[in-house]
C-alpha cells in the first residue's frame, strides 16, 4: 500500500524509516546487449541528476518553505547547490566535528528517539529535468545512494516516499507521478532525525545529498537481484558457481549463464531453473584460479535473459571471484591458508568536498593501500560508495563491510561505560530500524568476493538487538563470518561475534588473551592511533603475528585525516578541524589520525606501515639475505630481488637476481661480491630489496614492495680531527677566542655559551647553544598529559643557570667547558664541552647527571640557531622520512636530501616533527653549498632540523600561528622518547623508548665546516 500523506513526525518516530522505499536489492549492472555488457560502458538505462539544483536553507522545520514542493512554488530566486555533495561545505550551515558525545549535547535535553527541533537544518532541492526519450513508456525510477539524514520526495507536486540510513541507497518508483515535458522534483533533508541516534560516529556532521543521484528504467523482462556464491572442495581443486536470481513482474522463458576467464575465454555454461516466479543456476569448474587480496583474479559472468520469442531482453555483467573463507580449528582461513589482516579503517573523505568523495579519489586510496602493504580495510563506520568494493575486488583488498550503526554518545560519556540509556541495546522496538540498515547493506553488496566479514556496526555496546542482527547474517550468508567489537564490554551478547575483537588493546593484554586458550581468534579492529606523530610502537603488535596463530591482524586507526580546507582572516587556505568553524561542541583536532594527510599526501607515518607490514622478510647479513615469504599465495619468483653495496653511505655495488620461494617458506641467496670490494675501512650498509616484474593496475613494474638492511663497520676509520696546525686561545675579562688560520670560536663567560663560529668570515651562530630537554608537544604526549608530568623540563630549557666555565687544554686542543644547573634540583647538572680543533672542527661533549623521583625527559639535546639562509640538507642517516627510536623500522641507511621546511610535517596541529635517528652526518648549506655539517663522534645521534624552535611549535595550534621564518633550529639529540601510538588519551611511550631522569647520560657530536 502506497502511503500519500507524508508527516513531520516521521523524523522521532522509530517505527518510521522507510515509506514507499523499494526493497534493497544487489548493486549489478544490467545492458541490453552482450556487447554493451562485455565493454562495461556506463548504463545505457541510467540517466544522472548529478549537477547544480536549486536549493534553500533552513535552521529549523519552523523556518522551511513547507509548501515548496507544489509545482506552482516559485523557486527561482534561491540560491544553487551541488549534487552530490554537503550544504555545509557549500555555503549553508556549518560543519560540526564531534567524536562520541552527540552533537546536541549541552544544547537539548533530549534521548532517544527525540531529535532537536529548535535547530534542525533543513535543505529544500528543487531539480527540474526532463524524461529522456529512452525512458518513454518504461517504468521509471529513481535513486538516492546517499542522503544525510532523513528526507522526503516529490515530484510534481505528488508525494514520492520517505527514508532514513545515510549510507544505503534509497529507491522510489516514479512512473506514476511523471508528466510530459519538464518535471519538478523536490526533495527536503533534515539533518537530524531518529536515524542521527544511530549515526554517532566519529566525524564531521554534514547533511544533504552527498552520493549521486540517477534516474534509472527496466527492461521487460529484468533481473531485479542476483546473489552469486560461489564453493570450493576440500583439496580447493574443483569449484562450484551457484547464481540465485529474482524477476521484476514478468518471468523470463529462458535464462543462460556464461562464465569466462579473466582473458575472456569461456569456461562453462549454465542454464536457468525456475521456480515460484525465482530463477537459479549452476556452474562446475575444475581446477578455478582463486580469488585473493595477493591474486584478485576475477572470472566474468554474462546472464542472458531472454524472452517468448528467443529475443535476448538483458544481459547482467558479474564479476566472480572463487574463494572461501571459514574458521577452522579456531583460526580465520582463506583458501585454506590463516590469514592475516594487515589492515587500515578508512573513512570516506576529502578535504573538500567532505564525504562526498571522487572515483578519482578512491582509485588513489586503492593503489596507495596495495603500494603500502596493506591488505584489508574496515569500511568505518558506514557502508561506503559500491564503487569502492569494485576497486576492493579487482585491486585486491580484504573487505570488514561496516553496517551504518553507532550510538557511542548513549553508553560511553568521558570514556566511562554507562549504558543506562543505550540504544538499541535490548530495546526490541529499535529492532527493525537496525535490521533495515543490516538488509540493505548485505543486500546491496553481498556479490563482492572482496568482503569476507560482516560488521553489526561500531561501538554501540551489546544486547540483544545487535546480537539478532549477527544471526541476521549468518542466517543469508554462510560464505562469510560476523564481526562486532561491543560485546567486550557485556560478554553475555559474545555470540554476537565470530572472533574476538578489540579496540586499542596493548600487546600485553593481547598475549594474555591468547596464552589463555581462547575459544576465538583476536583481531585488533581498531589500532595503532596515529593522531598526529605517531605509530611509535607499531612493531610489538606485527610481532604478535609469527608468535600466536589466533593472532590475525588488525585495522589501524586510520586511513585518512578528517580535515577541512578553510581560509584564515587573511585569506589564505588551511586545514581545520573541529572548533574552527565555531562549532560547539566540538572534539577539536581528534578528527585528524590518518597516516594519510586530508589533502591525499603520505604521511611520514606511511613509512613504518609499509616495512611492517610487508609479506617478504628480508633479513641480510654480510653474505647473503635470508627470505621469509610470509605471503599465502605467492611466489618470490614473482618479483625481483635487488641487492646494493654501500661505503659510508656511497654506493658501490648493486645487483639484481631471480628467487623462487614460495609461499609460507624460507629461503637463502649469497651475494656474489667483486675481489676486494670489502676491503676498505669504514661502515658499510647492504640493502635489499624486492620489486614488480611486471606492471601492476596500482604501480609499475620496478616498483618496490618488500625492503630490508644491515650495517656492520670493517677496520677503524682513521680519526681526521688532530689535524696539525696552530690555534691562538685569547682569554679575555668577558669573552674566550680560539682562533685558527682564517676561523675563529669565541665563548662567553656573560652568556654562558659559545656564541660563534666564524669561517671565513660567515658567522655560523645566530643564537647560542644550549642544553634542550623539552620537545614540542606531540598528540600522544597532549594524551598522556606530558605537559602536566613532565613540564619542569619545558622549564629547565628556557632557565637554567650557568654556575661553572672550565677552560682546559690538552696538546694544544683548548676544551671550554660550561656547567648548568637548574631551579628544580639541586643534584640534576648538565655539562657542555666544546673541543675546538686546527681546522676549525669543534667536538662537542654534554653530559648529564640526574637525580631521583624526577619525570621523564622528553629530549636529552642541544640546540642552537643559524640563519634561515642555511636551509638545504644532505643527511647520512636513518630516512628518508622522519622516525623515532619506537618507528625507525621502515627507515634505511642512506644519504638524502630535503630542505629545512619539508621537516616541519604535515600534521594538522603543529608538533614535534622531523627528526631522524641514527645520524652519521648532516650538512646544513645555503644555495651556494656553504655552511656547517654535523656528524656524530661515536655513537649515531638524532637531529632535528627545523625553521622553528619548540617553543615555537608548543604554542601554535594551526600552521598560520607560526611565526615568520628567520632562522634554521638545529636540535642534536643524544636521545629523544619514543612518539608512541597505542592510543592518544593517556597510553604511555614503551619503556625502552623513554629517558628516564634519574640516570647518566653523555653523548658527542662533530660541528664541521663546510
Amino acid at each position: 500500500m502506497v502511503t500519500k500523506i507524508p508527516s513531520i513526525n516521521w523524523l522521532s518516530d522509530v517505527n518510521v524509516f522507510a515509506v514507499n522505499r523499494l526493497p534493497a536489492y544487489s548493486d549489478h549492472h544490467y545492458y541490453e546487449t552482450m556487447e554493451e555488457a562485455k565493454s562495461s560502458v556506463p548504463m545505457n538505462m541510467r540517466y544522472e541528476l548529478n549537477g547544480s539544483w536549486k536549493f534553500n536553507y533552513s535552521n529549523n522545520p519552523v523556518n522551511r518553505p513547507v509548501q515548496f514542493f507544489q509545482p506552482d512554488f516559485d523557486c527561482s530566486s534561491w540560491g544553487n547547490i551541488i549534487v552530490p555533495g554537503h550544504m555545509q561545505l557549500q555555503g549553508y550551515g556549518k560543519p560540526q566535528y564531534v567524536n562520541t558525545m552527540y552533537p546536541w549535547d549541552g544544547h537539548n535535553e533530549i534521548r532517544p528517539p527525540e531529535i532537536p527541533m529548535d535547530h534542525n537544518p533543513v535543505g529544500s532541492y528543487v531539480k527540474f529535468f526532463n524524461l529522456p526519450d529512452m525512458m518513454d513508456n518504461k517504468p521509471v525510477y529513481i535513486s538516492f545512494q546517499g542522503v544525510e539524514s532523513a528526507f522526503y520526495v516529490w515530484l510534481n507536486g505528488e508525494f514520492v516516499g520517505y527514508s532514513e540510513d545515510s549510507f544505503t541507497p534509497a529507491e522510489f518508483e516514479l512512473t506514476p507521478f511523471l508528466k510530459s515535458g519538464e518535471n519538478r522534483l523536490a526533495v527536503e533533508v533534515f539533518q537530524w532525525s531518529t536515524g542521527s541516534w544511530l549515526e554517532d560516529q566519529d566525524f564531521w556532521r554534514f547533511s544533504g545529498i552527498f552520493r549521486d543521484v540517477y534516474l534509472y528504467t527496466v527492461p521487460e523482462i529484468h533481473v531485479h537481484d542476483v546473489f552469486v556464491r560461489t564453493e570450493l572442495d576440500a583439496s580447493f581443486t574443483k569449484g562450484k558457481l551457484t547464481v540465485g536470481l529474482k524477476f521484476q513482474s514478468t518471468r523470463p522463458v529462458k535464462v543462460v549463464g556464461e562464465l569466462y576467464d579473466a582473458k575472456g575465454c569461456l569456461v562453462a555454461l549454465g542454464n536457468g531453473l525456475f521456480d515460484d516466479g525465482k530463477g537459479s543456476f549452476s556452474i562446475a569448474v575444475d581446477g578455478p584460479k582463486m580469488w585473493s587480496a595477493e591474486n584478485p583474479y576475477l572470472y566474468k559472468l554474462f546472464i542472458q535473459v531472454y524472452n517468448e520469442f528467443g529475443q535476448l531482453i538483458e544481459v547482467v555483467p558479474q564479476k566472480v571471484g572463487f574463494r572461501r573463507f571459514e574458521l577452522v580449528d579456531k583460526i580465520m582461513r582463506l583458501n585454506g591458508k590463516r590469514i592475516v589482516f594487515k589492515g587500515v579503517n578508512r573513512h570516506e573523505f576529502n578535504c573538500r568536498r567532505g564525504r562526498a568523495i571522487t572515483k578519482e579519489d578512491m582509485l588513489w586510496d586503492i593503489k596507495t593501500l596495495k603500494k603500502n602493504n596493506i591488505n584489508a580495510v574496515r569500511t568505518s563506520h558506514y557502508p561506503n560508495q559500491s564503487y569502492w568494493y569494485e576497486l576492493c575486488d579487482e585491486y585486491g583488498i580484504y573487505v570488514i563491510d561496516e553496517m551504518n550503526l553507532e550510538t557511542h554518545g548513549s553508553w560511553q560519556k568521558m570514556g566511562v561505560v554507562e549504558p543506562s540509556w543505550n540504544i538499541p541495546g535490548n530495546k526490541l522496538e529499535w529492532q527493525n530500524i537496525v535490521l533495515d540498515r543490516a538488509i540493505s547493506m548485505f543486500e546491496r553488496d553481498k556479490n563482492h568476493p572482496s568482503i569476507l566479514i560482516w560488521s553489526c556496526g561500531n561501538e554501540s555496546y551489546a544486547g540483544e538487538v545487535i546480537l539478532n542482527v549477527s544471526k541476521y547474517f549468518k542466517s543469508v550468508d554462510s560464505s562469510r563470518l560476523v564481526h562486532y567489537e561491543g560485546v567486550f564490554h557485556n560478554r553475555e551478547y559474545n555470540d554476537t561475534s565470530d572472533m574476538e575483537s578489540r579496540m586499542y588493546a596493548k600487546p600485553a593484554d593481547i598475549e594474555k588473551y591468547l596464552a589463555e586458550n581462547p575459544e576465538k581468534p583476536f583481531i585488533s579492529c581498531e589500532y595503532m592511533h596515529a593522531m598526529g606523530n605517531s605509530l611509535g610502537g607499531m612493531y610489538k603488535y606485527t610481532e604478535l603475528e609469527n608468535k600466536y596463530p589466533m593472532y590475525q591482524g588488525g585495522f589501524i586507526w586510520d586511513y585518512i585525516d578528517q580535515s577541512i580546507i578553510k581560509k584564515d582572516r587573511y585569506g589564505k587556505e588551511f586545514l581545520a578541524f573541529g572548533g574552527d568553524f565555531d562549532d560547539r561542541p566540538n572534539d577539536y583536532g581528534f578528527c585528524t589520525n590518518g597516516i594519510v594527510y586530508a589533502n591525499r599526501e603520505l604521511s611520514p607515518k606511511m613509512q613504518e606501515v609499509k616495512y611492517l607490514y610487508q609479506n617478504f622478510k628480508l633479513l641480510p647479513n654480510r653474505n647473503g639475505v635470508m627470505i621469509k615469504n610470509e605471503s599465502l599465495f605467492s611466489n618470490t619468483s614473482d618479483y625481483e630481488l635487488q641487492y646494493i653495496l654501500f661505503h659510508e653511505g656511497k654506493e658501490l655495488y648493486r645487483k639484481k637476481l631471480q628467487t623462487a620461494v614460495g609461499p609460507q617458506s624460507e629461503g637463502r641467496v649469497e651475494f656474489e661480491w667483486p675481489a676486494g670490494i670489502l676491503n676498505a675501512a669504514g661502515e658499510y650498509c647492504i640493502h635489499t630489496s624486492f620489486h614488480l616484474k611486471e606492471h601492476k593496475l596500482w604501480a609499475e613494474a620496478g616498483f618496490e614492495i618488500a625492503f630490508g638492511q644491515v650495517v656492520f663497520e670493517v677496520g677503524i676509520k682513521a680519526d681526521l680531527r688532530f689535524m696539525i696546525g696552530d690555534l691562538r686561545i685569547v682569554q679575555g675579562d668577558v669573552n674566550i677566542g680560539v682562533h685558527g688560520q682564517d676561523f675563529t670560536v669565541m665563548f662567553s663567560k656573560q652568556a654562558g655559551s659559545l656564541i660563534s663560529i666564524n669561517y671565513a668570515g660567515r658567522e655560523m651562530i645566530s643564537f647560542p647553544p644550549a642544553p634542550l630537554f623539552w620537545r614540542a608537544t606531540t598528540d600522544n604526549d597532549r594524551g598522556f598529559s606530558q605537559s602536566f608530568h613532565s613540564g619542569l623540563w619545558y622549564a629547565a630549557s628556557l632557565a637554567r643557570k650557568c654556575v661553572g666555565i672550565d677552560v682546559k687544554e690538552e696538546k694544544g686542543i683548548p676544551n671550554i667547558i660550561f656547567t648548568y644547573r637548574f631551579s628544580f634540583s639541586n643534584e640534576v647538572e648538565v655539562s657542555v664541552g666544546y673541543k675546538v680543533y686546527p681546522n676549525g672542527s669543534i667536538l662537542v661533549h654534554s653530559k648529564y647527571r640526574g637525580a631521583a623521583n624526577l619525570p621523564q625527559i622528553p629530549i636529552f639535546a642541544v640546540s642552537f640557531k643559524v640563519l634561515a639562509d642555511y636551509d638545504q640538507l644532505e643527511w647520512y642517516a636513518m630516512g628518508p622520512e622522519e622516525n623515532y627510536s619506537d618507528r625507525c623500522k621502515g627507515a634505511r641507511l642512506g644519504i638524502f636530501n630535503n630542505q629545512v621546511s619539508d621537516n616541519v610535517s604535515g600534521y594538522v596541529m603543529p608538533q614535534e616533527s622531523g627528526n631522524r635517528t641514527g645520524v652519521r652526518r648532516v650538512r646544513i648549506t645555503n644555495l651556494e653549498g656553504q655552511g656547517i655539517s654535523i656528524s656524530s663522534a661515536t655513537n649515531p645521534i638524532e637531529c632535528t632540523i627545523s625553521p622553528y624552535t619548540a617553543f615555537e611549535l608548543e604554542h601554535a595550534q594551526h600552521r598560520y600561528e607560526l611565526p615568520n621564518v628567520h632562522y634554521t633550529v638545529v636540535t642534536v639529540a643524544g636521545r629523544q622518547m619514543g612518539v608512541g601510538g597505542d592510543d592518544s588519551w593517556g597510553a604511555p611511550v614503551y619503556d625502552e623508548h623513554l629517558i628516564h631522569a634519574d640516570q647518566e647520560m653523555e653523548f658527542e657530536f662533530m660541528i664541521n665546516r663546510v
